[in-house]
């Protein structure tokens, strides 16, 4: 091309490279474009084209209680040497007085609650049969009452269980003692009972000459073959619904919609000290505080506890009207009320609710949610600092869930965590708990399932076989009670009572009979399978099998992918062994290791997931020695090495000239009168902005999006006849993105 002047057409905005044109090199040959205004290059052995690593890695202050995070290697590091303070966390991300130090998502099968040590629990046992599910109302039947009785002159120590048809004792090796049991067929069943610690109280309706309540006690050491005393019985009242319980010396009950009080020796019926306007009304639980008693109940979707502030005389004072001591919020219904260190335990549908007391005139104020359940909270045990409910784990499976009232996160905000457990079959909800006599052993039940509608079929070499409904969900080995079939086949509301499934089909399953005389083939009437809830022990040395507990997300407080290297587990494996997983954040769990009963812990390479993760978690599996079923391993902490992972940013140096004309290495001449700094205002205004710009560097063939990062010019005189006018060298530092 000969040369000759070419001027350019005043360029439109350059900012915003995604939606500018790129320059097409064709008529000069130009070394670089920065969108669609071209440079020559200016660079020499002083002005050198350079490419850079930006800085990338994020400054990390050791801020946290932890010793140990300060990266002084290039390592970020994330550790952690207790987990005292309980379940409930998402992301682990601790700062100082953050309230995630010491914690985790979830445990399962773990004590976490001695400080720097996690073990295992010990596993639980069944120890007999729970034939009565949840009734209609939404309430539970089941009751455990910790008790001591004196048998042949020695005190035992056990527990009081009261179901809708039983009561029973059950002492230290889970021997269970008829107490006094009920004929469902021809007597109604207990409403309600308590204990004053040597005599039991229930209450019941008698069927004969129509159903009248009646109340009755027995003392603790006497058992089925002792006949009750008969406190009191009222002709105008049925029973239909009942709350009991022995507190500051007095019986107080809840019965159908009306509140009583009465002595452990009374003889009759008191007149109630309130009555609530509802008669659909249902009273649920009572505690008591000092200088109040407290009873919950509901009616519909609504919820609320009364409180009930004894006189100088000492005695509850006859209401017209209720004075509310808390409500809860629609649809939260309250299931259990208990006071304990001047708190009060709520146990509603949804979970759990802390509430404190004041000391002078017994008002509450109850914090949010500690964690929401999977069924209703109706029970629990206390003992030392500690609160147990009978929940469920957080993840459905029956068992107890621990709350720790000497550890507060925040306001009315207790540490928790999953306990004891069973997984067996049993899906019915855990309905009450409390301890083995003064023992460390907490007893707990579930709830029975619910009734299906049964006839005879046949009965063949004393095995029978009853029709069911279709698909209805038993398996061979399930313990089910029998009612109203008649006999044979009807079983007692006892423990022991309930017989087990032999085979089963969709339509009918089969169980052996004892009996030898029983007729081949038998019609019965049609009658009802109870699937057996299960009553459990905590055992005295046995730990269980494995368990598990999940960190918190580590995401190292930024969201810029990481890659998690290495992970080292503090642990004590002289009995038992460990298994080591990631989870992702999409929740996939991934294989990392296993280290075997007395392996020496190192650190171990994280493999999978591959690539640079934005968080990433850890599971921690403890399985118990296979030696010795008393001893497990003791995890004390854990220590996570990762990088950054972010994509790295180049900066890009271009010293180029910048004058009012010039001319390219084969003579090709361009420019006009105020070129150079136009060009040069226009980079600043971008620069200013903070905008990305288009580059192509015509000698590689690259093309990227980068931001300005400085603009250097110096006004310099010509190199040559190819530049003229004003200008200089303009050097361009860029920063990819």
């Amino acid at each position: 091309m000969s040369n000759k002047h070419i001027t350019e057409t005043l360029p439109y905005q350059i900012g915003n490279a995604e939606v500018s044109t790129s320059f097409n090199n064709t008529d000069l040959n130009y070394d670089i474009a920065i969108n669609d205004r071209p440079f020559f290059l200016a660079n020499n052995d002083e002005r050198p084209y350079r490419r850079i690593t930006a800085k990338y890695r994020k400054e990390q202050i050791d801020q946290t209680t932890e010793p140990g995070e300060q990266t002084l290697t290039g390592w970020w590091l994330r550790s952690q040497s207790s987990f005292h303070r309980g379940a409930g966390i998402k992301f682990y991300d601790p700062s100082v007085g953050d309230e995630v130090d010491y914690r985790f998502e979830e445990s399962k099968g773990c004590d976490v609650w001695t400080q720097g040590e996690v073990s295992l629990l010990r596993e639980s046992n069944a120890i007999g049969y729970s034939p009565t599910p949840i009734e209609d109302n939404g309430r539970a039947v089941q009751r455990f009452e910790t008790i001591e009785w004196e048998e042949a002159g020695s005190t035992v120590e056990g527990f009081f269980y009261s179901d809708a048809y039983i009561m029973a004792k059950v002492n230290e090796a889970g021997t269970i003692t008829n107490f006094q049991s009920y004929d469902s067929a021809t007597q109604d069943r207990i409403y309600a009972s308590t204990n004053d610690g040597n005599t039991a109280f229930w209450i019941t309706n008698v069927v004969s000459g129509g159903n009248k309540l009646t109340m009755y006690k027995k003392s603790l050491n006497n058992d089925y073959t002792d006949s009750p005393d008969q406190m009191f019985q009222e002709n105008g009242i049925e029973v239909t619904n009942a709350v009991m319980e022995y507190t500051k010396e007095r019986i107080v009950a809840g019965i159908n919609n009306k509140i009583y009080e009465f002595s452990p020796t009374a003889s009759a019926l008191s007149t109630a000290v309130y009555t609530h306007p509802d008669d659909s009304h249902v009273w649920t639980s009572i505690t008591s505080s000092g200088p109040a008693i407290y009873v919950s109940g509901f009616q519909g979707v609504n919820s609320s506890i009364v409180k009930f502030t004894l006189s100088t005389a000492g005695v509850m004072p006859t209401l017209t009207s209720a004075i509310t001591a808390a409500e809860m919020p629609t649809g939260e219904i309250i299931h259990k009320i208990k006071y304990y260190l001047g708190y009060m335990l709520i146990g509603t549908n949804k979970g759990v609710r802390v509430a404190v007391v004041s000391d002078q005139d017994g008002s509450i104020s109850y914090g949010p949610l500690l964690f929401e359940s999977n069924q209703p909270v109706y029970d629990f045990a206390v003992k030392d600092k500690y609160a147990w409910c009978a929940s469920g784990l957080t993840d459905g499976t029956p068992g107890v869930i621990r709350i720790d009232l000497g550890t507060q996160i925040k306001p009315l905000v207790f540490a928790y965590a999953n306990d004891i457990y069973k997984e067996d079959g049993n899906t019915t909800p855990t309905v009450a708990c409390d301890f083995l006599g003064d023992t460390d052993r907490l007893a707990w039940v579930v709830a029975a399932g619910a009734a299906n509608t049964i006839t005879n079929k046949a009965l063949t070499s004393n095995v029978a076989t009853l029709t069911t409904g279709s698909a209805h969900g038993y398996v061979v080995g399930d313990r089910v009670f029998i009612d109203g079939v008649g006999s044979p086949f009807d079983t007692d509301y006892i423990p022991g009572g309930e017989v087990t499934i032999t085979a089963v089909t969709s339509t009918t399953f089969s169980f052996a009979l004892v009996n030898s005389d029983i007729p081949s083939a038998a019609v019965s009437p049609v009658g009802s399978v109870i699937h057996a809830g299960a009553g459990y022990l905590e055992s005295a040395t046995t730990k269980v099998e494995s368990g598990y507990i999940k960190t918190g997300r580590i995401r190292y407080n930024t969201l810029e992918p990481k890659v998690f290297k290495f992970v080292r587990p503090r642990i004590d494996l002289t009995y038992g062994s460990l298994v080591i997983n990631t989870i992702s954040g999409a929740g996939t769990e991934f294989p990392v290791s296993t280290l075997v009963q007395g392996e020496l812990p190192t650190e171990i390479s994280t493999n999978y997931p591959t690539g640079g993760q934005e968080l990433l978690q850890y599971k921690f599996t403890f399985n118990r020695s296979t030696t010795d079923t008393t001893q497990g391993p003791v995890f004390s902490g854990y220590q996570i090495k990762a990088l950054p992972a972010t994509p790295r940013q180049r900066l890009i140096q271009f010293p180029v000239f910048c004058y009012d004309q010039e001319t390219d290495s084969l003579g090709n001449q361009v420019g006009y009168e105020d070129r150079a700094y136009v060009r040069i205002k226009e980079l600043e205004s971008i620069e200013n902005r903070g905008d990305t710009v288009r580059v192509q560097d015509f000698r590689t063939d690259e093309i990227f999006i980068a931001q300005i990062e400085e603009i250097d010019f110096m006004s310099m005189t010509p190199p040559g006849s190819r530049f003229n006018g004003f200008g200089g060298i303009l050097t361009i530092t860029l920063r990819t993105v």
